[in-house]
C-alpha cells in the first residue's frame, strides 16, 4: 500500500514466539480486542501490513500468514500493529458517552465559560482514564502549570461535546492551583 494520509493509530504490539508453529504472544494496547481476528490485517508501518492467520484470545497468541516457524515470527518481535481512524470508527462499537480516544484529543478544556487549556492525549493509570491537559497559555503566564492531569470521569466531566471539541468539566481549576 502507498503512503497513508491518515494518522495510524497504534494498537498492539508483537511479542516474543511461543512454540514451534510461528507462534506469538500479543500485548493488546486497544480497548476493542474484537478487531483481532482471523483474516485481519493491520499496518506494521505506512507502507506495510500482515494478516493474522490464527488467533486465541484466552492465551493472547497471534499467529500472522507467511510466519509459520519460530525463525520467521521472530522477525516480527516488538513490531508494533496500526490500524486507520476509519476503520476503528467503522469495526469498533462505543456505547452512549463512551468515546474514542482520538476524539477527545484536542478538545478544549472548559469550566466556568474559561479555557483552561487543550487536551493534549489521554493516560490510563490503574481504571481510571486521565486528560492530559497543555494548560491554556495565558495561565502559565499568570504563574500556572504548563500540564496538568484531571480524572476524565464524574464528577470532573460534566459533558462532552466532540463535535464542537469542548469538554466542560467542574473543579480542574482547584487542580490546576494545586500542581
Amino acid at each position: 500500500m502507498s503512503k497513508l494520509s491518515n494518522k495510524l493509530l497504534h494498537i498492539a504490539t508483537i511479542g516474543k514466539t511461543v512454540g514451534l508453529g510461528g507462534d506469538m504472544k500479543l500485548h493488546l494496547k486497544s480497548d476493542f480486542p474484537e478487531q483481532f481476528k482471523k483474516g485481519a490485517s493491520f499496518f506494521i508501518n505506512e507502507n506495510d501490513s500482515i494478516a493474522i492467520s490464527d488467533i486465541n484470545h484466552e492465551r493472547g497468541l497471534i499467529r500472522f500468514s507467511g510466519y509459520n516457524s519460530p525463525e520467521d515470527a521472530k522477525k516480527l518481535t516488538n513490531k508494533n500493529l496500526y490500524t486507520t481512524i476509519e476503520r476503528t470508527r467503522k469495526e469498533c462499537h462505543l456505547d452512549k458517552g463512551e468515546y474514542f480516544w482520538f476524539d477527545i484529543e484536542g478538545c478544549s478544556v472548559v469550566e466556568d465559560g474559561k479555557v483552561l487549556g487543550t487536551v493534549d492525549e489521554l493516560d490510563r493509570m490503574g481504571i481510571a482514564n486521565y486528560l492530559c491537559i497543555i494548560t491554556d497559555e495565558a495561565l502559565v503566564k499568570s504563574g500556572f502549570a504548563k500540564s496538568f492531569l484531571l480524572p476524565f470521569r464524574e464528577p470532573f466531566t460534566i459533558n462532552t461535546d466532540i463535535k464542537e471539541k469542548i469538554i466542560t468539566v467542574i473543579g480542574a481549576m482547584d487542580i490546576l492551583e494545586a500542581s
